[in-house]
């Protein structure tokens, strides 16, 4: 059976996690609460092992979007498939990804929420490849950089497989078809 190439390991993530609590904290202390807007559906592992760590009041919701419909390279082109179901006005906002690719889906995702006035609005990713941004995104929290490669496992998948993993690890896209 196909095997990922390991390249994050789970002691590893689990100490990046900590240090990215630990830093949201601090920066959101004294504020009543946070909203985290976790984009679907490859945050949910990150997301909940990232609010568990928190010592500050927070809520949380979800929002989905597409960019890669069924391909494995992203078409620049984002669509809202499912939206937060909170009022963000008024809110501290933090949009929590797993992964910065080309940029166009925080982008997005940046537009969206500031137009809905949040009090403020931050942005947090689990990894990102800098070598394929297309479009300038800010991000305030980063995980990992990582190499231009297909990453699986903390939630991220290919094709609907190795989401589970608990590790980040590199497969082929071609070798898993069929």
């Amino acid at each position: 059976m196909y095997q990922p190439k390991k390249l994050l390991g789970a002691a590893e993530i689990r100490r990046r996690v900590k240090e990215l609590a630990s830093r949201i904290s601090t920066d959101y202390a004294g504020v009543d609460e946070l909203l985290m807007i976790g984009v679907l559906r490859g945050c949910y592992i990150f997301m909940a092992d990232l609010s568990r760590r928190l010592n500050i009041p927070r809520r949380i919701d979800f929002i989905a979007v597409s960019s890669y419909e069924e391909r494995t390279v992203s078409s620049g082109a984002v669509r809202l498939v499912l939206d937060a179901r909170s009022d963000v006005q008024d809110k501290h906002v933090l949009i929590v990804d797993d992964i910065v690719d080309s940029g166009h889906t925080l982008h997005y995702l940046v537009n969206l929420f500031q137009a809905r006035n949040p009090a403020s609005l931050k942005t947090c990713a689990f990894l990102r490849k800098p070598g394929r941004l297309q479009v300038s995104v800010q991000l305030d929290y980063l995980g990992f950089d990582i190499p231009d490669v297909w990453v699986v496992g903390y939630g991220l998948d290919c094709a609907d497989r190795f989401r589970a993993l608990p590790y980040i690890g590199q497969v082929d896209p071609d070798r898993l078809s069929g």
